[in-house]
């Protein structure tokens, strides 16, 4: 990669086996200041029902950050997101027994003749299409305990679950309905044409489920959170870890719906040349993904990528779109500071801390683990006690869900002060027109 002169602009259109590898070749480089534009494989359903690929995802291959170092940061900004599924289907899952090893996301096997990470063919439509190449046995490791199809308009503004026949139809033409990208190998997941909610409305507000930094270590993509690295801890396939090894994930499946277009992420640089890469982008989602999924699809998304140098991070932190906010974390505007300074006179002091939001991501086993370890990164971050962190999460700002069981964000006003001593103040002033 030293060799490679470094691009203004890297495309991206290929994608990882499921496994985020620092060994292997990355795409790139791009430049300090530079773009990411990416054609996004379908996360979740699509991989889930695809045994060939071992991570739960199909996420890009990674983009190597001219001057990444280990110990740095990237600032990755979300210029645009645009989803081209035109039908997708999702709804929460169960596991089939018998149909892998020990994780069903690393491991799946085929029933009938025992075959591992089994290539697979498309056999009509419906909960039995995929096969296994081999053998010709209904091959996949989860199934839907309720699920759906969900077509959109031609804006990408809305969309309505169909009912069994149109959900069968689009099937039929799975890859075409869902815009599969060309070098994406995963099976379409309205192949298998759920329609338990008919006429069910939802808003579409895209963002990315999977978007960060490569991993110090090899592990499936979709574990490389702290709740679903729970399931790699002593497990006995090839990317079995322990407690300690999980501290190397940096938390790129996070699933937090606030990360979408005009959001900027900050993520840790645990390997040489950063690794970017991203994917699941998902068409909407209430906080916490309850359900466990929500509608997938493929999409194009542009980023802008910077630099920070010796900004060293545990974890990611988000700076929100303003709108996103919770109520308390806004900036804080003209009006407000005035009275604020008022009230300050009036007991003898003459100054106001001047602040900035600044949203922490936690991560953990469940969501206590997710918020201890989210407190834990802003107090460290920002030189604070964790109780200090607790009292300004309280009074200006909020612990919210990202995903269940276990991602949170830790959102409030931090001083400027803090945020310039951890080299972060001129991002968040230029996010926020402070």
């Amino acid at each position: 990669m030293k060799n490679e002169q470094a691009k203004q602009i890297v495309y991206v259109n290929t994608f990882t086996d499921g496994i985020l590898d620092p060994e292997k070749a990355m795409l790139g480089p791009v430049k300090d200041g530079g773009y990411i534009i990416a054609n996004t494989a379908p996360g979740c359903w699509g991989p889930m029902i695809t045994p060939s690929l071992q991570g739960g995802h199909e996420v890009t291959q990674p983009v190597y950050v001219e001057g990444a170092e280990v110990g740095d940061a990237v600032a990755i900004q979300i210029s645009s997101i645009q989803v081209t599924s035109m039908v997708t289907a999702s709804g929460n899952d169960r596991t089939v027994e018998g149909h892998f090893i020990s994780d069903p996301f690393v491991d799946a096997k085929c029933p009938e003749c025992g075959t591992v990470n089994p290539d697979t063919i498309i056999a009509d439509v419906g909960s039995e299409a995929v096969r296994c190449s081999n053998c010709g046995t209904a091959v996949t490791p989860f199934q839907f305990t309720n699920g759906y199809t969900i077509a959109f308009d031609d804006d990408r503004t809305i969309g309505v679950t169909l009912p069994k026949e149109a959900a069968e139809k689009a099937g039929k033409e799975g890859r075409k309905n869902m815009c599969t990208p060309e070098h994406s190998v995963q099976n379409p997941i309205v192949s298998v044409a759920p329609h338990d909610i008919v006429g069910m409305v939802a808003r579409v507000r895209p963002f990315l489920g999977q978007i960060g930094t490569t991993p110090a270590r090899a592990m499936p993509d979709s574990h490389n959170a702290g709740d679903f690295g729970q399931f790699l801890l002593d497990a006995p396939h090839d990317y079995g870890i322990t407690k300690e090894q999980l501290e190397e994930r940096t938390d790129g499946h996070m699933d937090i719906n606030r990360v979408r277009e005009g959001a900027v992420l900050i993520c840790p640089v645990k390997t040489k040349g950063g690794g970017i890469y991203l994917g699941d982008m998902h068409a909407m989602q209430g906080n916490g993904e309850i359900a466990g999924h929500t509608a997938d699809v493929s999409g194009i998304a542009t980023l802008k990528v910077d630099l920070l140098k010796g900004i060293k991070l545990d974890g990611p932190i988000l700076l929100p779109v303003e709108e996103d906010l919770p109520y308390n974390a806004k900036p804080l505007s003209a009006d407000e500071k005035s009275k604020a300074l008022k009230v300050a006179k009036a007991h003898g002091f003459e100054e106001i801390e001047e602040t900035a939001p600044v949203s922490f991501i936690g991560t953990g086993a469940d969501l206590n683990e997710a918020t201890d370890n989210g407190l834990q990164r802003a107090a460290s971050v920002l030189g604070m006690s964790v109780p200090e962190v607790m009292n300004r999460a309280t009074v200006t700002g909020a612990v919210d869900i990202g995903r269940n069981p276990g991602v949170v964000t830790v959102t409030f006003l931090a001083p400027l002060s803090t945020l310039e001593d951890a080299g972060l103040s001129e991002i968040a002033i230029k996010h926020y027109h402070l």
